[in-house]
């Protein structure tokens, strides 16, 4: 016999974050090398790949697919000598048949090793799947949801009364259960919730976009408008600490550095709000390059819990789908505050020139704090909103 190395869980994880079992790349008996992957955990945010620690073999599993996992929890054992004590007949690396994956058209490259090994299992052609991530790129959930997968809950289904149900049911994703747990428990459990609302003119913006975008684009970073709410949160926060905090029984936290979390949809798959770090610290064009590497690696299944943890305050730019108010945006505990931005449109105002007041049209938007009433009122929260649309609206050339 030889010796046994446990597999752990990892000891790092955001707050009130949980963990489990997605699915076993291994079974009990199945030879592994060192630094394979050999398990994968979920996360309400994340998905991560666990290795191997050690050559040997896999004797023992701890934790079964949809078990629950804590930081370090053991997740299984290996004999790690069993390798050379076996033979070399009896722990020969288990061959995955190769997908022949046509070369054309681009979302066939450049597919990750989880989702090649899936497709190989059970026996698919990536032609017939529909990708969900960026540029259509296919992920895991893709290929086990295509799979069948996800219908995991057939005595469910069956004791749902045809005669009350003639659809079908989606069975809910771990990420979206998590998603439904945060909500109700921050909305009704943990902070009294309220909004206010200010329009922004973003004339100013638009013009120093026109101008610089192509500029930004040569030096590899598409600048979005969300890269200007970034850097306008600087002077709201600068303005109202409190918006950057968080609540305890004994005191108000305010944050020393601004870590803004950028809400990210994946479409039916859920949210995820990859965090950019220390922003008071970047210019325009260091706020739209982060901005964009993470964006592009939420839609591609490729963030790490680094990614999404400890943001301090969170952006939902939700009017990039065409809402125009959208509240109470649901805070992101254990953050005190969240900014909604609608849907930038052409409105009809009266402005005033030269000393008189004329209608004209002008590109505007709603923008929106909600904020955890206790730990600031709604005049802090009217000053923030002030300081954040003044920063817009007087963009320099």
């Amino acid at each position: 016999m030889g010796a046994w190395t446990d597999v752990r869980a990892p000891d790092e994880q955001s707050e009130g974050t949980r963990s489990q079992v997605l699915r076993w790349l291994k079974k009990i008996g199945d030879p592994v090398a060192a630094n394979e992957p050999l398990l994968e955990l979920e996360t309400d945010k994340v998905t991560v790949e666990i290795s191997s620690p050690v050559s040997g073999v896999l004797r023992e599993i701890a934790k079964r697919e949809q078990d629950p996992v804590t930081p370090s929890e053991l997740l299984g054992r290996i004999e790690a000598q069993a390798v050379a004590a076996a033979g070399a007949a009896s722990v020969a690396p288990a061959v995955v048949p190769a997908i022949a994956l046509p070369s054309q058209p681009p979302r066939f490259r450049g597919l990750s090793p989880s989702v090649r090994r899936l497709l190989a299992e059970h026996q698919l052609d990536p032609a017939a799947l529909a990708g969900s991530g960026l540029g259509g790129r296919i992920t895991a959930n893709d290929v086990l949801r295509h799979a069948g997968h996800a219908a995991r809950a057939p005595a469910a289904r069956s004791a749902v009364p045809s005669e009350a149900f003639a659809g079908r049911l989606m069975p809910h994703s771990p990420m979206r259960r998590r998603i439904a747990e945060r909500m109700v428990e921050s909305l009704l459990h943990t902070a009294p919730h309220v909004t206010t609302v200010f329009e922004a003119d973003l004339g100013a913006v638009l013009a120093h976009r026109a101008r610089q975008r192509a500029d930004f684009e040569r030096r590899g970073a598409p600048l979005t408008l969300t890269a200007y709410f970034l850097a306008a949160c600087v002077d709201a926060v600068r303005a109202v600490p409190e918006a950057n905090a968080r609540w305890t029984d004994a005191a108000i936290e305010l944050h020393e550095r601004l870590d803004v979390g950028v809400a990210t949809a994946l479409g039916e798959r859920g949210l995820i709000v990859p965090v950019v770090r220390d922003v008071a610290s970047l210019d325009l064009f260091e706020i739209a390059t982060r901005l964009a590497d993470l964006t592009a690696r939420a839609r591609a299944d490729r963030l790490t819990p680094a990614d999404v943890r400890a943001g301090t305050f969170t952006i939902s730019n939700h009017g990039v789908s065409g809402s125009l108010i959208a509240t109470p945006i649901v805070i992101n505990q254990p953050q005190s505050a969240i900014l909604g931005i609608g849907k930038l449109e052409k409105r009809v105002v009266v402005v005033s020139r030269d000393g008189e007041d004329v209608v004209a049209i002008r590109p505007r938007c709603y923008v929106t704090l909600t904020l955890d009433h206790r730990v600031m009122d709604g005049e802090r929260a009217n000053r923030f909103l002030g300081a954040f649309v003044a920063r817009l609206e007087a963009w320099p050339a």
